[in-house]
């Protein structure tokens, strides 16, 4: 395990030092529309709901949440995958919302993304060095057909896999090593930043030990930095220097990764902290499991007050009315609720 990067003494949304990517107070509303022909607006999902993030250089964040807490639809908006409703992208100083599609075009090279699914991200009908090559074509960063073979066969053995790989397809191929494909093919463009969307969910827990292996053997490699993307604590545990915990589009938490396994202080940090299992069995059996009643509520009509105000074991009337903001609780500690 590798040694983890100390968290800058700054507050929640901004970096002491610049940060490579910079997330201000964004938003990403879905309208929701109503009549067949009028089509007009009749309400909005708030899927991210006024967050503020940053990732230094050679950084992992880890995003964690239940599904339809907004994790994956932030994690795109930060490449403009999804344009945002309001708020700032600033990568490496640079306000990605302000360029035109050519500018954007040229700036996407230098962010990637991993996508969840390796059985579904991969074109079917395309070999495995096609799909690496392609970023390579994009961004014309080959000088000739040599040169490109070389490069794919280089990408291939960067994460584990035999040069002689490059002509299959992706049904001959397992899900760990078409991940790790998904992998190459974002290493392709030669990125500085890659959202990594639950990268390791749909693995077998001997495969996803490996790639997260791999993950962090790249990020020293290529001093890469991650927005890792996860539901589950203990996946993120020991790649993240720095945790935010998501829930119905806000941050209700963010720490660096000891303070928050350590001392959680926002009552859903510490429900999804009780689910992840201890290796010692006698704390496991004398652990407290704290279960939430109920579902995430819809966000296209989230409660009124603290979001998670309906599913709290902490709650009071005034959570009811009072929407939270993020404060610090201890150094480089913040959460957002009212009966800290």
């Amino acid at each position: 395990m590798r040694e983890h990067k100390t968290s800058s003494d700054a507050p929640a949304g901004a970096a002491k030092t610049p940060p490579l990517m910079d997330l201000r107070n964004l938003k990403v509303y879905f309208p929701i529309k109503s009549g067949v022909l009028i089509g007009r607006t009749v309400g909005h999902i708030k899927a991210v709901d006024d967050v503020s993030l940053y990732i230094n250089p050679g950084e992992t964040l880890g995003l964690v949440g239940e599904s339809g807490s907004g994790k994956t639809t932030l994690g795109r908006a930060a490449l403009r995958l999804v344009e945002p409703t309001d708020g700032q992208i600033i990568f490496d100083g640079q306000e990605l919302r302000n360029l035109s599609n050519q500018d954007m075009r040229r700036s996407r090279r230098e962010l990637g993304f991993v996508f969840q699914d390796p059985y579904g991200s991969l074109n079917p009908r395309m070999t495995a060095g096609n799909m690496i090559r392609e970023p390579l074509k994009i961004h014309k960063l080959h000088n000739g057909r040599e040169d490109l073979s070389r490069q794919v066969g280089d990408l291939l053995e960067t994460v584990g896999l035999a040069r002689s790989m490059a002509d299959r397809y992706p049904h001959e191929f397992s899900g760990g090593q078409r991940q790790r494909i998904g992998v190459a093919r974002a290493l392709a463009s030669k990125p500085r930043f890659i959202v990594l969307d639950e990268p390791v969910s749909a693995l077998d827990v001997s495969i996803q030990a490996q790639l997260i292996n791999l993950l962090q053997d790249l990020q020293e490699e290529f001093n890469l930095a991650y927005l890792l993307i996860a539901h589950d604590l203990s996946v993120v545990r020991h790649i993240s220097d720095r945790i935010a915990v998501m829930y119905l589009g806000k941050v209700v938490e963010l720490s660096d990764y000891k303070a928050l396994y350590d001392n959680p202080l926002h009552p859903y940090t510490k429900a999804l902290l009780s689910a992840v299992p201890l290796p010692d069995r006698a704390l496991e059996r004398t652990r407290e499991r704290i279960v939430l009643k109920g579902d995430i509520p819809s966000p296209r009509n989230p409660p009124s007050g603290c979001v998670f105000h309906t599913r709290c074991p902490m709650a009071t009337d005034e959570c009811r009315v009072t929407v939270p903001t993020i404060k610090e609780h201890a150094p480089n500690h913040y959460a957002a609720c009212i009966n800290l």
